[in-house]
């Protein structure tokens, strides 16, 4: 299935990469405004200096203890751990893993029969041994991921990452030779990628130099790649303008549907998918805001708006469904795979070769279900199986072939398993199943409801005791996001575990406005002006737990990244009676700077454009860096990032903590100097950062 989602791909299809100098030399005027504005400058030996200077002393600070030692050793055993899933994908007739542990932190990638992964133990076939290539090219190498070209899938495009940053190397690989082509296709460290049309033919979109990218710092040009020639040969396929967020083209492989397309993101929530018909590019007729997917004969639009069309208005939040060529032909009659109510949304779908799996979430609790077009239409029936509760995912194993899928099943306190089935063939079975890494002994799930300011419900979920004593003077962990139309679901947390609820903890996760939890309409409702509902939102849950006497301000802490970031710097500098302390990682936080830095511009349609005169009057009210105040009382922070993160520049969160010092309020900071958004670039690292993050919570609150 070719699926056009600009957050998809910007996640999964592209592995994004470094275009843009992120070492901007600000004028004396501007230092003059802001006087950190020299932390931007990324790999400058000053705020490296800075850098290394904060690492050491929240290190003492936070990382010198035996308590810490031995919670950083338990993380890390977890994320080695040989009792993980080992998560697969189908590759021809193989399947495909890519696997760290302590003696592979770099990873590898290998393969295995469908009869091996059934074991225990596998046999498995090791393709590329990252730590092995990072030695011999004398480079710290974080895999991407591979993309191999049907039918035989000999030939592969290995994306890898230096230092984990979402800047990629694209270099062709032989399966059958087990080493990269000499004199192969070769894309340098770029944002953007490549993708197949065929052996000798590839898509590209990424750097070619100067004008070439967006102001978010993705490509702007797709073309067309014949192998033997010049990158600086290829043709244009499709060239976007400078204020769009990407493109892209690629081409479906699919046996009797092959059919070439052109991507255009126009915002992070509008775009533009085009046929290319006969060497022209001819655009699908659907609203920029929906998203579209083409799977064999169908076209399948996931709506965002509402859309009148055909005579019917659908709902935004609605799946709908027609035959590709009758769309072209200009027929608009779409069959309703999915509709939403107050409380519904869809989480997902995958289609198999003769069905579609669809997934959704009712009141944050997901059901899976079949759907199959006859003669009679669509038929739907859920998925066998099942569990009563808990977040379920399907996905098709290979939609060209087979009705099979994978299935995986979790819960705050149930361990992870994965499940094979086949439609049709009654219940899937169980392959692989997490060991409980923690002692859920005494434990318990509920999910409750806060109110917020302007009455809104807002659900979460609470993980306890049972005999939980409503004394007020429970530590608590308050996670939240907020944004992007990203719900959070339930799922089995292994650190968490291990680290705050064995200690007795209470942990809580808060389905804010601007998630995806209900839908396109509850993401909207926290856009750009109103992103003050998510806030609100999140206050309210705080509110809730300390009305409830689960906790007190006190024993109350938080936590998020990235949006989430955003989210906790409100918390800090809005709510600061309301928290013990704060974690804020990988952070947005000098919102009247973020389109400036790496891809910040890609995210003008969630928060507003700075430039805006009036936009930028919203976006300075929840500007945590702009409202800080030396007068005011802040609870204890840790800011966490990551040197090697070109899509959130660190200098938000570099920003920040130099501002707090300087104001005299209590601090912590710690960068890690790889390991791009995720914050780490292996297991060794991401360990020290959760960590981190937990030893502070625990110091803060929980003590």
């Amino acid at each position: 299935m070719i699926r056009f989602t600009l957050a998809l791909a910007l996640a999964v299809s592209f592995a994004p990469a470094l275009a843009q100098d992120p070492k901007p030399m600000p004028s004396a005027a501007a230092h003059a405004e802001d006087p950190f504005m020299w932390l931007e400058d990324v790999g400058g030996e000053r705020a490296l200096d800075w850098v290394r200077e904060r690492n050491a002393h929240s290190k003492a600070e936070l990382a010198d203890g035996e308590d810490f030692k031995a919670l950083n050793d338990r993380i890390r055993a977890i994320l080695d751990s040989d009792a993980r899933i080992p998560y697969v994908s189908k590759i021809g007739e193989h399947y495909y893993n890519f696997w760290r542990d302590a003696r592979n932190p770099r990873g590898l990638w290998r393969r295995t029969t469908l009869a091996e992964y059934r074991k225990d133990d596998p046999a498995w076939d090791v393709v590329i041994d990252l730590d092995a290539l990072a030695k011999t090219e004398a480079e710290n190498w974080v895999w991407r991921g591979a993309d191999c070209l049907k039918p035989e899938y000999r030939r592969c495009l290995v994306s890898l990452s230096r230092g984990g940053a979402d800047a990629t190397v694209t270099r062709e690989y032989d399966m059958v030779d087990r080493a990269f082509v000499k004199d192969g296709f070769s894309l340098p460290e770029a944002k953007g990628g490549a993708s197949w049309r065929d052996i000798d033919t590839l898509y590209v979109a990424t750097d070619f130099g100067p004008g070439s990218m967006t102001a978010s710092g993705y490509p702007r040009i797709a073309k067309v790649w014949k192998r033997g020639t010049p990158l600086s040969e290829a043709t244009v396929v499709y060239e976007g303008k400078p204020e769009d967020i990407w493109i892209s083209a690629g081409r479906d492989h699919t046996r009797g549907f092959e059919r070439d397309f052109v991507y255009r993101g126009v915002t992070f929530f509008t775009n533009e998918v085009y046929l290319v018909r006969e060497g022209k590019p001819v655009k699908i007729d659907k609203p920029d805001s929906a998203n579209a997917s083409m799977h064999r004969e169908w076209l399948l639009i996931e709506l965002r708006e509402d859309w009148a069309v055909g005579g019917t208005t659908h709902p935004a939040g609605a799946l709908l469904a027609t035959k590709l060529d009758d769309f072209l032909a200009g027929k608009r009659d779409f069959d309703v795979l999915f509709k939403p109510s107050a409380r519904t949304s869809l989480a997902g779908f995958s289609p198999t070769r003769n069905h579609i799996l669809l997934n959704e979430l009712d009141n944050v609790r997901n059901r899976v279900y079949v759907l199959t077009h006859g003669e009679d239409g669509w038929k739907r029936e859920p998925l066998p199986g099942m569990p009563e509760f808990g977040t379920v995912g399907a996905s098709a194993i290979d939609d060209e072939d087979s009705d099979a899928y994978f299935m995986t099943v979790t819960d705050y306190l149930t361990p992870t398993s994965l499940y094979l089935g086949e439609v049709g063939l009654g219940a899937p079975e169980k392959l692989k199943s997490l060991p409980a890494f923690f002692d859920k002994t005494g434990l318990q799930v509920a999910q409750r409801e806060a109110t917020s300011d302007d009455g809104t419900r807002v659900p979460y979920f609470v993980v306890s005791r049972t005999d939980l004593e409503l004394d007020g003077d429970n530590p608590t962990l308050l996670y939240g996001y907020g944004g992007f139309e990203v719900p959070m679901v339930p799922g089995y947390g292994a650190g968490v575990g291990a680290a705050w609820l064995e200690k007795g903890g209470v942990y809580v996760v808060a389905n804010i406005r601007g998630g995806g939890e209900f839908g396109p309409k509850w993401h909207q409702a926290a856009l750009k002006a109103n992103r003050n509902k998510a806030f609100e939102d999140f206050a309210a849950v705080a509110r809730d737990l300390i009305a409830r006497k689960v906790t007190r301000p006190a024993r109350l802490g938080v936590q998020g990244g990235s949006n989430g970031g955003l989210l906790m710097g409100n918390m800090l500098t809005t709510y600061p009676e309301l928290f013990g302390a704060i974690v804020i990682q990988v952070p947005l936080l000098d919102m009247l700077r973020y389109h400036k830095l790496l891809a910040g511009a890609s995210w003008v349609g969630e928060y507003g454009n700075p430039d805006d005169p009036e936009e930028a009057k919203f976006l300075r009210r929840y500007s945590a860096y702009h409202n800080l105040s030396k007068d005011k009382d802040y609870p204890p922070v840790l800011f966490t990032t990551s040197t090697r993160d070109d899509r959130v520049h660190p200098g938000h969160a570099r920003k920040m903590m130099a501002l707090m010092m300087e104001q005299g309020h209590e601090a912590s900071y710690y960068e890690n100097i790889e390991g791009g958004h995720g914050g780490a670039a292996n297991n060794e690292q991401a360990a020290f950062m959760s960590a981190l993050a937990y030893s502070f919570l625990w110091e803060k609150i929980g003590k």
